[in-house]
Formats: C-alpha cells, sequence, structure tokens
C-alpha cells in the first residue's frame, strides 16, 4: 500500500507547492533584510554615534547570540507543537523586536532588542527548510530548498537598497531602516492561516484525517500524467532504524560533520559581509560609496544560488556544497588582496556567488540527514552551533584587522571555507533518496 509521503514524493511541483514555497520564501526572504540591514546600521552608527569598532561588534554579534539559542529551541518546538506554528511566531517575535530596535535610545537598549530579534530569526530559518522539504517531491526536494534559500539573497538586495537609500540619507536614517523589517510581524499572520502543516509531522502525532485532507489537496493541484511511478527500490524498502539522537551511533559522523560545515560558513559569511560596508568605510570610501559598492556585490547572490539549484539534482548534494565552500575560499583570498574599486567589486561578487551557493546546498542537505522524528532538531542544532561562528565573527574582525590588515582578516574566512569543504565531503550523499 502506497504512503501519504510516498503519495507526496511522486507528485510533479504544484500550484501548492509552490505557493509553499513562496510563501515561505517570503519569510525567508524578510529575514535576510533585518540581517543585511545591521551590516549597513553598524556603519551609519559607527559615524553618528562616534561607536568604536568593539562596540559596533557587539552590536552585531548579540544578535547572533539571539540566534543560537532561537535555532535550537526553534526544532525543538518544532517537533513538538508542528512547523507551521512555530513559524509563524518566530516571524512575529523578530518582527516587533526590530520594530522595537528603531526606537532604541541608547546602545544597551538596542544591544536587548537586537538579542530578540535574533531569537525569532534563529529559529525560523531552519524550521521553514523543514518544512518545505517535508512537502517536497523527491526528484526535485534539493532544488526547492536551495530556491527557498534563494529569496535570502532577495532580502539581502532589500536590506542593501534600503541601507544605500534610506540609512545612508541622515542621522535618524537607521530608525526608518528598522521600521521596514517590522514588516514582519504582520506577514506572521498569512503564515499562520495560507500555509499546510507538515504531513509528517502530522502522522507522527496520529493527526491522520488532517494529513490525508492536505495530502489530497496536493493531489488535486497535479495533472494525473504528470505523477511519477516511484517503484520500490532498497533504499525505500529497507529503511534504516537510527535510534540515540542526533548524536546515536547512526548519526553521529554526519552530525559532526553537519556542525563543522555549518560553523565554518557562518564564521566566514557573516565575519566578511557584516564588516564589508564598514571595511569600505575605513579604506576612504564614503558611506554612500562604500553602501553601493554593497549593494552591487550583493547582487551576485543571485546567480550563485541559481547555479546551486541547478546543479544540486545534477552534481548532488555533497560534491554540489563542496565546490561552492571550495570557490569561496578562493574568493575570500582575492578579496583580501584587492585594493582598487574594480577589484573590490569583482573579488565582492564571486564571494557573494560561490558563498551564498554554498548556503543554498546546506540548508538542502541539512533537512536530509535526519528522521522525521528529530528533523527540526537536528537541523536547528547544526544551525545553533553554527551561530557560534557567526557570533565569534564580528568579534574577531577587529583585532585581526589591526594585527595584519584585511589580507589577515578573509585568509581566515578562507581557511573557514576551506575546513567546512573537506567536512561538507564526508557527508552521505542524500540526492534522490526519500526521506526517513
Amino acid at each position: 500500500m502506497t504512503t501519504r509521503n510516498e503519495r507526496l514524493d511522486r507528485l510533479p511541483v504544484t500550484s501548492k507547492h509552490r505557493r509553499l514555497l513562496v510563501g515561505s520564501g517570503i519569510g525567508w526572504a524578510l529575514d535576510a533584510m533585518d540581517v543585511g540591514l545591521v551590516s549597513f546600521i553598524i556603519a551609519a552608527l559607527a559615524v553618528h554615534w562616534d561607536l568604536d569598532k568593539s562596540t559596533t561588534s557587539w552590536i552585531a554579534s548579540v544578535g547572533f547570540i539571539g540566534m543560537a539559542i532561537g535555532a535550537t529551541l526553534g526544532g525543538l518546538l518544532a517537533d513538538k507543537f508542528g512547523r507551521r506554528q512555530i513559524f509563524a511566531a518566530t516571524l512575529l517575535v523578530y518582527g516587533l523586536a526590530t520594530g522595537a530596535s528603531a526606537l532604541a535610545w541608547s546602545v544597551g537598549a538596542l544591544l536587548v532588542f537586537r538579542f530578540f530579534v535574533g531569537l525569532g530569526l534563529g529559529a525560523e530559518l531552519p524550521v521553514a527548510s523543514t518544512l518545505v522539504s517535508e512537502f517536497a517531491p523527491r526528484r526535485s526536494r534539493g532544488r526547492m530548498v536551495v530556491i527557498l534559500e534563494g529569496f535570502w539573497a532577495v532580502g539581502w538586495i532589500l536590506a542593501a537598497v534600503i541601507g544605500t537609500f534610506v540609512v545612508s540619507q541622515g542621522e535618524n536614517g537607521w530608525r526608518w531602516g528598522f521600521a521596514l523589517g517590522a514588516v514582519p510581524a504582520l506577514y506572521a499572520i498569512y503564515v499562520r492561516m495560507g500555509l499546510p502543516e507538515s504531513v509528517r509531522f502530522l502522522e507522527s502525532k496520529g493527526r491522520h484525517e488532517e494529513a490525508e485532507q492536505i495530502v489530497a489537496s496536493f493531489e488535486a493541484a497535479a495533472d494525473p500524467a504528470d505523477l511519477e511511478d516511484l517503484d520500490p527500490s532498497p533504499d525505500a524498502m529497507d529503511k534504516p532504524e537510527f535510534t540515540g539522537g542526533i548524536w546515536g551511533p547512526a548519526l553521529r559522523r554526519r552530525t559532526a560533520a553537519f556542525w563543522l560545515v555549518w560553523f565554518g560558513v557562518s564564521l566566514s559569511y557573516y565575519g566578511a559581509f557584516i564588516w564589508i560596508p564598514s571595511l569600505l568605510v575605513d579604506q576612504g570610501f564614503t558611506l554612500v560609496r562604500s553602501f553601493s559598492f554593497t549593494l552591487i556585490i550583493t547582487l551576485a547572490q543571485v546567480p550563485g544560488y541559481a547555479a546551486a539549484a541547478w546543479l544540486i539534482e545534477i552534481w548532488g548534494r555533497r560534491i554540489t556544497l563542496s565546490t561552492f565552500l571550495a570557490g569561496s575560499a578562493f574568493s575570500a583570498v582575492l578579496f583580501g588582496l584587492a585594493a582598487a574599486p574594480w577589484q573590490i567589486i569583482a573579488a565582492g561578487c564571486l564571494l557573494s556567488f560561490f558563498n551564498l551557493g554554498a548556503w543554498g546546498a546546506l540548508y538542502a542537505i541539512g533537512p536530509e540527514l535526519y528522521p522525521t522524528n528529530i528533523r527540526a532538531t537536528g537541523t536547528g542544532a547544526g544551525a545553533s552551533f553554527g551561530r557560534i561562528g557567526s557570533i565569534i565573527a564580528p568579534l574577531i574582525v577587529p583585532p585581526v584587522l589591526a594585527w595584519g590588515g584585511s589580507m589577515a582578516v578573509f585568509g581566515v574566512f578562507a581557511v573557514a571555507f576551506a575546513v567546512a569543504g573537506i567536512a561538507a565531503f564526508t557527508l552521505p550523499e542524500q540526492r534522490g533518496k526519500a526521506l526517513t
């Protein structure tokens, strides 16, 4: 007898899948907009409030502390209460906290608000990727999750536009930037009402009637001629038993490698992209020009995601992720050596292309590594460990910069990318395999 999950796996990508992807993706883009805004706002506050690099580092890092805690809690709560419920709650938390950040009257108040922003943001990302992964047909699951992650580029581009045309325009421009970042609080209402709950989650909780209604609605949206014949395969017939949680005997190696990749990518990405606008200002560029350079660099994220989305179902997850991480390491070295404006833009675009393609592949891999009952927990725990890297990254840039300049800073990031690439190559290849 065909199970509900097998019925979902044999579907083509339907209008219901696209609605789920866009609905989750808009939330993802709004997340990215918030994180991206911080890189522009700390550069502006350094000028308007005369803040030193240590203080601006903490404004960035406190959000990542919240993200580390939120990623762990979000995964645990999503496995207990459902993907959709927690997704909506996290959007509400970080949207309201971002709006409150616009009213901050001191550095201390801003730090408190940014912590709560991070708490909601960190919980949302692994939950959204888990929800999309559990609905995506087997033959296009990786591509759909990479496309979901591709919405990050949309959000970061919005942040760059707001930074360039709003934040840089006056002493209170940063407040208006944060105010625009409060939009997710309204979007959370739509999320709660418009997106389906995970069928796998509903079945794990014995809610079979609800699960059947959702599967039937997805089947009704498909053309019967496009249904895939899924003959029983050894993988589908003999699914492994995973006991002992994410650190049990069967999962500990992949968990360790997954955590290492998350750490390396988070350290390098947030260290580089949070600081790029400020580093350009330090090199003598005006606030407006440094923000304009960052906007151009950010645009290269889009083709990076597109390439990863195409390659992940051709090369597979592991090779795609490792290749994009190797490209990120090479691009980081080039950026550290760049001096002329054209060199900065070219190297920055390469870094954007490879780094964000790697992010897409990483989010596609995560949910496939764990069974349903601990899937959100496993992806959330990896993200939480990775946030340690994002917490450290803004703090290490000032001392490393003082010691060895931009080459030393981006040399550290290149090494982190390279180590993450080696770890990624040890992960199991899950392309075309059914979720357990």
